[in-house]
């Protein structure tokens, strides 16, 4: 019948039309996976393994016992970052010159031996020489230079970034706060036997932000990693124990209370750094592929806390963050089909060489997070006037104050004088011509 002719046809245009659909949205992802393209990347890293900052009063080593002294990189460390210059490498081998091109890339560090040093063993691994930039046969070397953050006038990887009034007030706040108290009650009888058992005092103890537990709890993994004699109260719960409390420390010094406004005063500041970083990336001509910072623990803690990436974990040595920077099929997917950002961010974590790095997601977006939307979601922990929230007084505007002010006095002080004068002197004339 008619109506089942009609049927019939209806059926196949439909199976047209799904089959043509399918084909088209295969075309477009196939379209989308061809043209992403990697087009820069931050790397943020930990120094690697090093000799204890500090000792406790209790302590069975002396700094004299550790090559080098304290604070300072092992074999071991630079071998850990050696490691990850190669596996960078092998990463980004599609995109990155298969030979050092200082136009292409650039490293900074911190101003300590530790950092320095950790990025000189990346950047053997990174970059080892390869045909013409071979200057000695016999050592398959080459120096690139490692730009050094100065203590002294630059602060953006030494966190916590220091003279800053308003995040003192947040620490100590932090520590009466409930959130703090509810975490650290359950630990109250065992700082009261570590500060026993390290000579420390329990009130410096229970006041994290100190760094005294963190560091008591450091000095102790260093001399476990390599084979020093540990106390005999230094059992595996006890360091558990000390390993948990530490990261209490960490995250309590950025985050656990009002978590916000440290960010804006501590991590975000970072945050800005590498977001800039990434714009410049999108608009400029520039042919730069790469940033890489070498710093410290506190530093990745900081800046992850700030992005609410935090694992709650204290990050290993040479433990490592990458900002990957895609183009998107150069922004022509289908545009009148559906709307797709040019730019995505993707945030990979390195914290441990047996596997992959972790793929992590930004709260409130996808793992490829596009770019303007990342933007926008970690606006509320960059600041625009760090001084400003910080309440550091303005010292120019001080001065300018303290002028106007020795101004205005010394005007006073000639109007005084100018009305003594001439009263005293009017008063002189008059006597004068009385004797006469």
């Amino acid at each position: 019948s008619s109506s089942v002719r009609m049927g019939v046809i209806r059926l196949q245009n439909l199976s047209r039309i799904l089959c043509f659909s399918s084909h088209i949205i295969l075309i477009l992802l196939q379209q989308t996976t061809a043209a992403r393209e990697l087009k820069f990347v931050v790397a943020l890293f930990r120094h690697g393994d090093r000799t204890p900052i500090v000792n406790f009063p209790t302590d069975l080593h002396k700094e004299s016992e550790w090559p080098q002294g304290f604070g300072q990189l092992t074999k071991t460390g630079m071998q850990q970052l050696f490691e990850l210059g190669q596996y960078t490498r092998k990463r980004y081998s599609s995109f990155l010159n298969i030979t050092y091109n200082r136009q292409e890339f650039y490293i900074q560090s911190t101003d300590y031996d530790r950092t320095i040093m950790s990025a000189q063993s990346y950047l053997s691994g990174l970059f080892p020489p390869t045909s013409s930039q071979i200057w000695n046969p016999e050592l398959l070397w080459q120096p690139i230079p490692v730009h050094i953050f100065q203590k002294t006038t630059e602060q953006r990887l030494n966190f916590p970034l220091p003279n800053c009034p308003r995040f003192d007030e947040l620490q100590h706040e932090t520590q009466t706060s409930k959130e703090f108290q509810n975490r650290i009650q359950p630990y109250m009888d065992f700082l009261q036997t570590m500060a026993v058992n390290t000579g420390l005092e329990l009130n410096h103890l229970k006041i994290l932000d100190n760094f005294q537990l963190w560091n008591t709890y450091d000095t102790l993994h260093c001399e476990e990693i390599h084979n020093y004699t540990l106390p005999v109260w230094a059992t595996e719960d006890v360091i558990n124990k000390m390993k948990k409390l530490a990261e209490l420390s960490l995250f309590s010094l950025f985050g656990v209370y009002k978590t916000e406004e440290k960010s804006r005063l501590q991590g975000g500041v970072l945050v800005n750094i590498i977001l800039n970083s990434i714009k410049q990336a999108v608009n400029s001509s520039k042919p730069r592929k790469m940033e890489v910072y070498s710093a410290h623990d506190t530093t990745v803690g900081a800046l992850q806390i700030a992005l609410n990436i935090f694992n709650g974990k204290l990050p290993p040595y040479a433990a490592c963050q990458f900002f990957e920077l895609y183009q998107e099929s150069n922004g022509q997917v289908s545009s009148y089909l559906c709307k797709k950002e040019q730019y995505s961010i993707e945030m990979h974590y390195r914290n441990d060489t047996s596997k992959d790095p972790y793929l992590l997601t930004l709260p409130g977006c996808t793992s490829s997070c596009p770019l303007e939307k990342f933007a926008e979601l970690v606006s509320p922990v960059i600041t625009e006037n760090w001084s400003k929230e910080c309440g550091k007084k303005d010292k120019m505007k001080d001065i300018f104050i303290g002028l106007n002010v020795a101004v205005g006095l010394l005007s006073i002080f000639n109007l005084v004088l100018l009305y003594l004068l001439y009263h005293y002197g009017h008063c002189w004339r008059r006597n004068n011509y009385q004797n006469i």
